[in-house]
């Protein structure tokens, strides 16, 4: 089958002929990969910041946002057949250490990465597990809803861990409403009743952040501008670029009691002690969703509440994506379709 697979980190990955995988263990899942979706994440990958974190043997299959239909499945799999189109969690768990019993299973501690630590889904099929994947209603095709799977889900996963904070009358500010940010609007809508203020540099991004229902949409990442908007600061920032600047800015845009949602990454968090205390701030970090914020995630899709915007590529034009995502091209979230969209049931 063809593949997207890195062999040196600094260097742009290459598209190869690799073997198909195989079933080995009573829980496993193989599924013909319908799109992957196209992550920051991916070009972080490529860069080399997560050898260190998850030391994968190069060359190795991308790809962490992935859906398609069933193809195989193991001797003890009962939740999905052939057929059944799936979309899969991040993380291959095991369901058995503490953190997965206690529901918390993108905190795993046996957990494989697909992707990041193992062959991923920027490829014609992708081996997985039972626990992994979500059956979804048959109205949803795997190219609307790949990449939900992380992009969506960590999204959703930081709105849901703040609903609570955000009661009528409260001010919730999304910086960047690109892949992450946009489903994050969408989130915010579903889920609270926050007054919602979008800041982005692109134009198209704003108009987007609009139709979606931000109150206020900001081209400039003025301190002063956002807290003029917000009465005098957020509630809750959420922070989906979280580089050049911007983890600056947004501790900045709290009032005080406020709480600093970091999702987007690559840049460094700097908060004088006494500004910590003085101002009673909280700076929170979100990693992927759970399992269980997938299946909600999915809920809300089927119902319309969330939409994903994407531009397709060819699984073959995969390296242009990647440069096109890294120039700031693209709206939305791209997403990588295989030859014939790998289905074959």
């Amino acid at each position: 089958m063809k593949a997207v697979r890195v062999h040196r980190y600094g260097e742009d990955p290459q598209i190869d002929e690799v073997p198909e995988p195989e079933i080995t263990g009573p829980w496993d899942v193989i599924v013909d990969v319908g799109a992957a979706g196209l992550c920051r994440t991916d070009l972080h990958v490529i860069e080399g910041q997560w050898d260190a974190i998850q030391h994968p043997r190069l060359p190795y299959i991308l790809g962490h946002e992935n859906a398609g239909w069933v193809r195989e499945v193991g001797s003890a799999v009962v939740n999905v057949a052939p057929g059944d189109t799936v979309i899969m969690h991040p993380l291959v768990t095991c369901g058995l250490c503490p953190p997965c019993r206690a529901g918390e299973d993108s905190h795993c501690e046996n957990a494989v990465f697909p992707g990041l630590n193992a062959d991923g889904g920027m490829a014609e099929q992708l081996k997985t597990n039972a626990r992994a994947v979500v059956k979804l209603d048959p109205s949803l095709q795997p190219a609307d809803i790949a990449a939900l799977a992380d992009a969506g889900l960590t999204a959703y996963h930081a709105v849901r861990k703040a609903a609570p904070l955000l009661f009528p009358g409260t001010e919730a500010v999304v910086i960047g409403a690109g892949g992450l940010g946009h489903i994050g609007v969408q989130s915010l809508k579903a889920l609270t009743a926050a007054n919602i203020t979008v800041i982005d540099t692109s134009e198209a991004a704003l108009e987007l952040a609009g139709a979606l229902g931000a109150d206020t949409v900001l081209r400039s990442p003025d301190t002063a501008a956002v807290l003029e908007a917000t009465g005098g600061g957020a509630h809750v920032v959420f922070d989906f670029v979280g580089e050049h600047g911007t983890e600056a800015q947004g501790v900045a845009m709290l009032r005080n009691r406020g709480s600093y949602y970091s999702i987007g990454y690559g840049g460094e968090i700097r908060i004088p002690t006494i500004e910590l205390i003085s101002r009673e701030i909280s700076v929170v970090g979100n990693l992927v969703g759970t399992y269980q914020d997938l299946v909600e995630l999915m809920t809300l899709t089927a119902a319309g509440d969330i939409t994903l915007h994407t531009t397709a590529y060819d699984l073959e034009d995969a390296v242009q994506a990647m440069h096109d995502l890294d120039a700031g091209k693209l709206t939305g979230r791209a997403i990588l379709i295989p030859p014939a969209a790998g289905r074959t049931s």
